[in-house]
């Protein structure tokens, strides 16, 4: 019942930011940063390998993202290992969508048309990483608000003590410690607070 009225929660807070009825001016300055001019899209009924980005493509998709965002391109597999296992078709019991599990009204608001398109879901998923690191300055809080909200991390000022959230955040962190570039300053100084790389 308390992830349901969380989710009930973040929805009305998207929508009030979406609409700048609540000061979504940095969030406006982040949507309007990109626009797709695809179609809205529902999960593709064909599952064939042959239609799929390879992962080789991903992970060029991932460095290109990262790059623009100033982002450790081994944070971003790390958080999309955890969200989707790499299948751009994935799709959440809770309808998060993509690589980088997007919920629609998120997708909607950073201007993801197509949230089964690699690029565009990859592209919306890292700026919305980049904005939470930028808001919390932490790898560990960025991770608990991309799964649980930033409205739970500041209401408990810090990691929700969900079970789900917590073990998601160590997951996602002991994903990051095995793919990091560690010492490569250009890729992980500035998506890491200096206390919160590993757990």
């Amino acid at each position: 019942m308390q992830i349901a009225d969380e989710l009930a929660a973040i929805r009305r807070r998207i929508s009030e930011i979406t609409s700048g009825a609540a000061g979504g001016a940095e969030f406006q300055e982040l949507v309007s940063a990109k626009r797709y001019d695809a179609q809205p899209a529902q999960a593709p009924a064909d599952a064939s390998a042959a239609s799929r980005t390879s992962r080789g493509e991903i992970g060029r998709i991932v460095a290109a993202a990262a790059a623009r965002r100033n982002l450790d391109p081994a944070l971003v597999d790390a958080v999309i290992e955890n969200e989707s296992g790499f299948d751009e078709r994935a799709v959440s019991s809770a309808g998060a969508q993509g690589l980088m599990q997007l919920m629609p009204e998120t997708a909607a608001g950073l201007g993801v048309r197509d949230p089964y398109d690699a690029r565009q879901n990859v592209d919306g998923g890292t700026r919305y990483l980049r904005s939470l690191l930028d808001r919390f300055g932490s790898v560990s809080l960025a991770l608990a608000a991309y799964n649980a909200g930033p409205n739970a991390v500041e209401r408990f000022g810090g990691v929700p003590p969900y079970a789900q959230t917590r073990e998601y955040v160590r997951r996602v962190l002991s994903s990051y410690g095995r793919r990091s570039q560690v010492g490569n300053a250009a890729t992980t100084e500035s998506s890491l607070a200096p206390d919160s790389m590993l757990p």
